[in-house]
């Protein structure tokens, strides 16, 4: 059984049921306190489980020590489609990827997955700020290692 709360890439996510191209992941459990009067997780859960990963997925794939000295990550815009219920003591493992990048930000992809299912996807916008709120162009780093990892384009 795969723990809580550790970072799964590759393998460990084909093993549970979640298939390519989804290149990272977090295991979990739904909590008494996400959940609403339907005894299913509320819709603003999902935007904080997604922040959570992104998070992680950030610190794993080092994206905030190759975006330079001091960035500053802004989430410009989120989306979330819900397609189907998430219930008291399911367990969920939440995937993310970077899908394309610009000059000045990139765009993440997310999905919940409950017994092998999509039960939920969303999308973010990131922009990079330098200390004075302008703009910071992606290192070429910060490409590599999105398409790398993720096999992020180029918009």
């Amino acid at each position: 059984m795969t723990p809580y709360l550790t970072p799964l890439t590759g393998d460990a996510l084909r093993d549970a049921g979640i298939p390519a191209p989804w290149t990272y992941g977090i295991k979990d459990r739904v909590r008494f306190g996400e959940l609403d009067a339907l005894n299913h997780v509320n819709n603003v859960v999902y935007p904080r489980w997604y922040e959570t990963l992104r998070v992680q997925y950030m610190e794993d794939y080092g994206v905030y020590d190759l975006a330079g000295p001091d960035p500053k990550f802004v989430v410009k815009s989120v989306s979330v489609d819900y397609r189907a219920e998430v219930h008291r003591g399911a367990d969920y493992i939440n995937v993310g990827r970077t899908v394309s990048m610009r000059n000045t930000s990139f765009a993440m992809e997310y999905a919940t997955f409950v017994d092998g299912q999509i039960t939920t996807t969303g999308t973010c916008i990131v922009v990079i700020l330098n200390a004075d709120n302008s703009k910071r162009p992606l290192t070429e780093a910060l490409r590599q290692r999105f398409i790398d990892r993720d096999g992020t384009q180029q918009m």
